[in-house]
């Protein structure tokens, strides 16, 4: 997922930011393992003394997930063809020296990391009195009410709030924390129902649930009261903002609607999910052919709608396998054998 850069603030260029460090944050924080969850902290908290970063950085609201740390890497990897360089989680060269600072923003993403971070350090037994939570609350002026968050970093603080943080952190209650791990694991279960349930009544200490909820609704097909069943509210948005115009993906990430989820997705999910489209069934919904920059994943491809498109759209679906399999979290949207569909109410069933 793309995000704009921070510039990294060296000891040098903040006053006593080296004293403070040396003076005010107990002698072992310098010798911690730090876990961020975006790419560019590493460096950020290096210039701040940090030694040991981990970066456990993966945009997981899509693409498998797995409670075995093993499982979970290798389906991560054959799903984006490649494995995710920034996330070192699971990485058998880190160094885990407690404690373990953990540093999360009001991002979903980040949140979701945060989970598979706890029940990855439990795996580790690593107790949870060596594992500081550092979590920051949503950014003034963002409204309060429940949507996606995906925008938000932990290098959107500065380097003296950082630091003040390191210095009022302290473990998570065991309570908490048992709760933290669980919510990996039902993340990660192949039946959504106990995760579903959960967000919809609330875990105490996890308010991102409802956004998150909000956000991995948007991945299933709808059956309606009279038993219509209609695309997924993302792939319906999807097929709305194709045409029967050719159009990159990076023009389809203007509209709006569209750009706020691509942002907790990433951006390379767009082009994923309408090759999805292109390569389903003998007469696809989607055709692409070549864009105008081969090297550039937004614009290697031009795609449009088809007739079959078309009709998908306005009218739905007569069966879950006329829309490509998407996995989300441990469980698969339009999957046959097992179809997992989002009623009016908001609760989700197997059909």
């Amino acid at each position: 997922m793309q995000r704009r850069k921070f510039p990294l603030v060296g000891v040098q260029d903040v006053p006593l930011l080296r004293d403070a460090i040396m003076s005010s944050t107990p002698p072992a924080i310098g010798f911690a393992t730090h876990v961020v969850f975006d790419p560019f902290m590493p460096e950020r908290l290096s210039a701040l003394g940090a030694a040991n970063a981990v970066c456990a950085c993966d945009a997981l609201i899509v693409g498998p997930s797995c409670r075995d740390a093993v499982q979970h890497a290798r389906a991560r990897a054959a799903w984006w063809g490649s494995p995710d360089e920034s996330d070192q989680l699971y990485s058998p060269d880190i160094r885990w020296a407690p404690p373990v600072i953990v540093w999360t923003s009001a991002n979903l993403l980040d949140r979701v990391n945060l989970w598979r971070t706890c029940s990855w350090l439990r795996h580790r037994c690593i107790s949870h009195r060596d594992v500081l939570v550092i979590a920051f609350d949503p950014a003034p002026g963002v409204s309060s009410a429940p949507r996606p968050r995906c925008s938000e970093s932990v290098a959107d603080q500065s380097d003296e709030l950082l630091l003040e943080r390191l210095n009022r952190a302290s473990p998570w209650r065991p309570a908490r924390y048992d709760r933290a791990v669980a919510l990996w694991e039902k993340y990660a279960d192949a039946n959504p129902e106990r995760f579903a349930r959960a967000c919809r009544r609330g875990v105490e200490g996890f308010p991102e649930l409802v956004s998150l909820w909000e956000m991995l609704s948007a991945f299933f097909p709808r059956k309606a009261h009279d038993g219509t069943l209609r695309l997924s509210r993302f792939d319906e948005l999807l097929l709305t903002v194709l045409s029967g115009e050719w159009q990159t993906p990076a023009a389809m990430f203007v509209h709006a609607s569209l750009r706020e989820v691509v942002s907790c997705t990433g951006d390379l999910f767009l082009p994923r999910r309408l090759d999805d489209w292109v390569g389903h069934g003998p007469a696809p919904a989607v055709e692409r052919a070549s864009g105008p920059k081969s090297h550039t994943p937004m614009l290697s491809s031009v795609y449009r709608l088809t007739e079959r498109g078309m009709r998908l759209r306005a009218e739905g679906l007569t069966q879950v396998a006329e829309a490509p399999r998407l996995p989300v979290a441990g469980t698969t949207a339009y999957a046959p054998e097992a179809p997992w569909v989002l009623l009016d109410d908001g609760r989700l069933v197997q059909m």
